[in-house]
């Protein structure tokens, strides 16, 4: 199979920084390793964190009876400890090791889930570190593993003997000392934050914080300073990023107020950004727009997330350093993606949806996209990336930024998306009927010679939303292909509990009391889709389809009316 290095020299390049960045922290490791036999003395938590994601007791049941379901997957134990498994799915190893599940025992809150997840957490410990699997000490791994212990300490130690706390007072430490070897080497984006983030709690909950929390707390506000836009949105452009860095910051400004101590400015100013931010990117119904690699929304988490925002105002109009814009009147919001793909070592989860648009109203989705399934299984996943997949045009079928050729460049380098747009110019418009907005992108200039622009409109009372898709020939010409279909493809992904019937020169969209009608000046059809952001796993839904002939034509006028 090809690797693709032909065809895109980008990844050559990604390839050697990403081998010399793996062989430096074995290095480090190495050199490292007979300084951890050094006696440190052990300290528990002086206070945890708080953990604003809801627990499920039932969750802790199946641990108790063998039906441990993690990372979109259920695993029968039949006896055995979890981490004695080697060959079960990665997102369900690497969830297992996270422990991100404590919260799952603090929420039972009973003495028998106190004694069970002192056990699991004793096997753990128990594991030379050479028995435990190479998953398990991944950057981000082991982050939100040190994070968890942190923040159920009380839980895991309810009832615990002297020697079982002793014991797991030595093997966080352990863990805090080897985030700090492993700093260096972590990987752009969430992983080197969220071990910051980890570091920078291990240092605040010490008995009597000093010097490491001062170090730990600036380089994490570095961090923060990196990779967090003015604007609130994280260098990846994916939504649910916003909600999972907040997830975990907000518990540490708790925190450090809780010590005594002044929380930094770089962090407190993140959070401040990135609250809005959060609001920005939610529908009515509550869940976050499904662009680049977000998924199955969390409304508790959003909620008290949100209980945390000062500014209680109308959410923000654009996100201008992260790409995307949000069109809101009356009850209607559009939320549509027009920012160039992010860089491609933080495009592991990026989706090729340039240009892509979302619209909900009375707090019900009707156009969405696709989103990101809960089970990673490789083939839904670059799937569930392919502009296909997204509320946009496509032609002929082909993406608009481009994905690695090689499944073993995939799995080394997680799956980066190759950048296709390179100019994403904007324009923006208040008029006396609404508001318009006019977006392109060259994602097809060179495969194809054309640049797609997309205008969408929302009427000052937001009962009516109007949209022109354009292709304007940039270079060379349009070859038709050897196919007989058309060369544009645009289409609407409905939200699977939208009901759609053609009706007279529409369709009727029906979700709950909003009733809506789609009208177009091209011959639109209804064709099966794939929903894949919902906890149970993908489902079926439909998509309104409008071919585009660029040899015939070279726009397509659309519009959603609100019936009543």
């Amino acid at each position: 199979m090809t690797t693709g290095f032909v065809d895109e020299p980008r990844l050559a390049g990604l390839m050697v920084r990403e081998i010399t960045r793996r062989t430096a922290a074995r290095l480090r490791s190495a050199l490292a390793r007979p300084l951890s036999l050094a006696w440190n003395a052990p300290q528990l938590p002086a206070a945890p964190l708080s953990d604003l994601r809801l627990g499920d007791a039932s969750v802790a049941r199946g641990f108790y009876v063998g039906h441990v379901w993690l990372g979109g997957y259920l695993v029968e134990l039949n006896g055995r400890s979890p981490f004695s498994l080697r060959d079960e799915a990665r997102p369900w190893r690497a969830e297992l090791h996270a422990f991100g599940w404590l919260r799952h025992f603090t929420r039972a809150g009973d003495a028998l889930s106190a004694e069970h997840v002192r056990a699991l957490v004793g096997d753990w410990l128990r594991l030379k570190r050479r028995q435990r699997t190479g998953l398990a000490y991944e950057h981000e791994v082991a982050a939100r593993r040190v994070i968890s212990w942190i923040a159920h300490a009380p839980t895991i130690l309810s009832g615990a003997d002297a020697a079982f706390v002793d014991r797991f007072a030595r093997g966080l430490s352990a863990e805090v000392r080897q985030l700090r070897r492993m700093a260096p080497s972590a990987p752009n984006g969430t992983p080197r934050l969220r071990l910051r983030m980890a570091l920078c709690a291990a240092a605040l909950a010490e008995p009597r914080p000093g010097a490491a929390l001062k170090l730990q707390a600036k380089l994490l506000g570095e961090e923060l300073d990196r990779q967090i836009h003015p604007d609130g949105g994280h260098l990846s452009r994916n939504p649910a990023a916003v909600s999972s860095i907040l997830a975990d910051l907000v518990p540490l400004c708790q925190l450090f107020a809780e010590r005594g101590q002044a929380v930094p400015r770089p962090v407190f100013g993140a959070v401040d950004r990135m609250l809005p931010a959060l609001r920005f990117f939610r529908h009515g119904d509550g869940a976050l727009a499904l662009f680049n690699g977000a998924g199955v929304p969390d409304h508790h988490l959003a909620a008290a997330l949100l209980r945390h925002d000062e500014t209680l105002g109308e959410p923000i109009s654009q996100m201008r350093q992260s790409g995307y814009h949000r069109l809101a009147a009356g009850l209607t919001v559009v939320l549509a993606d027009t920012g160039a793909p992010p860089a491609p070592d933080v495009s592991s989860d990026a989706h090729a949806g340039t240009l892509a648009f979302e619209f909900s109203a009375g707090g019900r989705r009707f156009v969405v996209n696709c989103g990101a399934p809960v089970k990673l299984d490789a083939g839904w996943r670059r799937l569930s990336r392919t502009t296909a997949a997204h509320s946009t045009l496509t032609l002929n079928d082909q993406s608009s930024s481009r994905f690695s050729r090689s499944e073993a460049v995939d799995r080394f380098l997680g799956g980066p998306l190759l950048p296709g747009p390179t100019r994403v110019p904007v324009n923006r418009e208040e008029t006396r009927e609404g508001q318009l907005l006019t977006a392109a992108h060259d994602g097809y200039r060179q495969a194809f010679g054309f640049v797609h622009e997309r205008q969408l409109f929302v009427s000052r009372d937001g009962r009516r939303i109007e949209g022109v898709d354009r292709l304007f020939q940039a270079a060379g010409r349009c070859h038709r292909m050897a196919s007989e279909e058309p060369m544009g493809t645009l289409r609407f992904h409905l939200h699977p509990d939208v009901r759609v019937e053609e009706a007279g020169e529409g369709l009727r969209l029906v979700h709950g009391e909003e009733i809506w009608w789609f009208f177009s000046d091209g011959e639109a059809q209804l064709e099966e889709s794939i929903f894949f952001a919902d906890a149970a796993g993908p489902r079926r839904t439909q998509q309104i389809v409008l071919p585009l002939d660029c040899l015939d034509r070279t726009d397509l006028n659309w519009r959603f009316e609100r019936q009543g």
